[in-house]
């Protein structure tokens, strides 16, 4: 783990305390090219009434916005939770060099949230994607992440 992938975490984090703050689930990214910040999301599946506007296709929304593309190639997305399978697809639509996840899916799904059983590490071996996978960074964080939302008092899951 190199110490630019824990300050970009680190503000996936932050990023994803302020979506739960604001009545949001539990969950963070921030895309970053050539060690510079280029967007950031939280989860807005809530607020927008949209069950597609998780962190990751937040942040890459707003990516392509800003590159003015849809190739995000020489990206790299940091998540504070292993991306599910339809940000996993993005991720590899958008060409994004690299996922870094703290949280697994697994955690997810220990707090109630409807995830598929499905790793990054299986769907890249199945569709023999390209995006390098990092693993771990911040867990710790991003796993208190799930408890700082049920401490909110109106946690709800999807």
């Amino acid at each position: 783990m190199h110490n630019l992938d824990l300050k970009f975490m680190r503000r996936a984090l932050n990023c994803a305390r302020q979506g739960v703050r604001f009545g949001q689930t539990p969950f963070g990214a921030c895309i970053v090219k050539h060690n510079r910040m280029i967007a950031m999301g939280h989860n807005l599946v809530w607020q927008k009434k949209n069950i597609i506007l998780h962190a990751e296709m937040v942040a890459i929304g707003r990516a392509c916005r800003v590159l003015k593309s849809i190739d995000l190639s020489g990206c790299t997305i940091y998540s504070t939770c292993e991306p599910c399978p339809m940000c996993f697809a993005a991720c590899h639509w958008a060409r994004i060099k690299r996922i870094v996840f703290g949280a697994s899916i697994r955690d997810a799904q220990n707090y109630g949230f409807n995830e598929m059983t499905l790793s990054n590490a299986k769907l890249k071996k199945i569709i023999k994607s390209k995006i390098g996978l990092t693993s771990g960074v911040g867990m710790n964080e991003s796993r208190a992440l799930f408890k700082f939302w049920q401490a909110q008092g109106a946690a709800r899951v999807y």
